[in-house]
């Protein structure tokens, strides 16, 4: 069976999912067969495995930087809240219900088959888990039925890291803090802190290292420098989800922060373009005149397309539009642009909605999911030919009206999506993974406005990534304690 490590952090956003993805990518390097695990997931950017079944995008991430395939195993509990409070429960990469978070809390026990099964199946065929927990362990109030945090450590006898950041303040009484509030026995777990996203000259931090180690009897193991890299967020707490200034880019992009957005990531790579720029708006009064609106993927689309009226932004929207505004709608964006959502089975709310009547769709919402990878060619005017990558993740059926276009073509020439004048939808997240597409967008962008292309382009995304979990391998290499965390995971499995 595998050795394992966990990191588990002192609060949301404090780098566990970073250094998880890092410690994969250095594990593999050394030549090891290593696989990510978080037993539980809360999140709305999800992914698509090869034979259709859902994880946290997360997840995927780390399998790649693992140099394997994304795996359901990797995420058996997957949480996608649709409410404040109840969530979309998913076991083993299919949907198994909505849940009160009550109700969800009390089942919590009868999912330990299910969590133990895949971490196992996992354990046999690799030599190290590299685990992730979720939130922090020192929420003393969720401590019985834990699945995630000390309570899996305590099952797969996992040694721990405990990672704090530093960033926002207060790191040494977020550490310090949770170790203090941990039992006897959960901190008999713990083989070190970690600092996270430090500025400045470490030398200044040391009395402080010292007289933490001192109050929690734990190494510090290493105090990992802030550093640009990129890697798929997990959920809202995103930086990218604040408003950002696109002054100076030649394309400006407006996407709509929905209540319930969901798979966010999709959108990550129109960053990188040099001509492009992105900002993320809640407020008619905040979109201006840009070039290109996007309505993102969404969790809860018709509650979503009410926030939308409520806001004002639909008919601004629909403004931009007879101005010349091209509109594009992914996933449940797509579904809102259409003519009539129709409920009948109150998978999301019971009734009819008119949509914005921008596309000539309807959409029936089921209690099926749509869950399946997608290749094919873009369809779209000039836009003909171009290798589209996606995957296609929703509950409902979009028929269209002869009159639309399809976006882009599947492998086995079926249509998919629709599109009329300046208006696109489409089902497939992940579609600005293909570099020729960001770069085609960006060149359409541009002549619309009269500006002539820079001939500045986005390279290969795939190989972007590589490139980043190597930066972020090397970065934590060469700032923890590697020996000494090897000799801890010897020390538990050798127990």
């Amino acid at each position: 069976m595998a050795k394992c490590i966990m990191v588990q952090g002192t609060m949301s956003g404090a780098g566990k999912s970073f250094l998880v993805t890092a410690l994969c990518r250095i594990f593999a390097r050394k030549g090891y067969r290593v696989a990510p695990f978080k037993s539980q997931n809360m999140a709305l950017n999800s992914y698509i495995t090869a034979d259709g079944l859902e994880i946290g995008r997360a997840q995927a991430a780390q399998a790649e930087a693992a140099g394997i395939a994304p795996d359901v195993r990797m995420n058996p509990i997957l949480l996608k809240p649709n409410s404040d409070t109840g969530s979309q429960l998913i076991v083993n990469g299919t949907v198994r219900g909505n849940y009160p978070a009550r109700e969800y809390f009390a089942m919590k026990p009868s999912l330990v088959p299910d969590i133990l099964a895949a971490y196992q199946s996992l354990a046999a065929e690799n030599d190290i888990i590299v685990i992730e927990g979720a939130g922090s362990p020192a929420e003393i109030n969720l401590r019985d039925n834990d699945i995630v945090n000390m309570g899996l450590a305590e099952l797969v006898d996992a040694p721990v890291l405990l990672a704090g950041d530093i960033d926002p303040g207060g790191v040494f009484a977020q550490l310090y803090g949770t170790m203090m509030l941990l039992s006897e026995q959960e901190r008999r777990r713990v083989i070190g802190t970690v600092i996270n996203r430090f500025r400045g000259d470490v030398s200044l931090l040391r009395p402080g290292l010292a007289q933490l180690e001192s109050l929690t009897g734990v190494p510090v193991l290493g105090v990992v420098p802030y550093a640009r890299v990129e890697l798929d967020d997990e959920d809202s707490l995103s930086s990218r989800l604040r408003p950002t200034d696109t002054a100076g880019c030649g394309v400006d992009v407006a996407i709509i922060r929905l209540p319930h957005l969901s798979n966010f990531t999709d959108f990550a790579p129109l960053e990188r373009h040099p001509d492009i720029g992105i900002r993320y708006v809640s407020k008619s009064s905040q979109l201006g005149f840009p070039d290109l609106v996007i309505l993102p993927g969404t969790k809860s689309t018709m509650a979503d397309l009410q926030w939308i009226r409520k806001q004002g932004l639909e008919d601004t929207i629909r403004s931009l539009w007879k101005q010349g505004v091209l509109i594009l709608g992914v996933c449940g964006g797509y579904q809102m642009l259409g003519q009539r959502l129709s409920d009948s089975e109150g998978v999301e709310q019971r009734g009819d909605m008119p949509g914005m009547g921008l596309l000539p769709t309807e959409t029936v919402f089921s209690p099926r999911k749509t869950r399946m990878q997608v290749e094919g060619m873009c369809a779209l005017s000039g836009m003909e030919g171009i290798p589209v990558t996606g995957y296609e993740l929703h509950m409902g059926t979009t028929t269209c009206s002869p009159s639309a276009h399809p976006f882009c073509r599947r492998r086995d020439g079926t249509p998919e999506g629709a599109v009329t004048d300046r208006v696109w939808g489409t089902y497939l997240h992940g579609l600005f993974d293909s570099a020729p597409m960001v770069n085609a967008l960006a060149e359409r962008l541009l002549l619309a406005k009269g500006l002539l292309p820079t001939g500045q382009v986005m390279e290969d995304q795939f190989a972007y990534r590589q490139q980043q979990y190597d930066k972020m391998a090397d970065l934590v290499e060469n700032s923890l304690d590697m020996e000494r965390i090897y000799r801890e995971m010897e020390r538990f499995h050798g127990k």
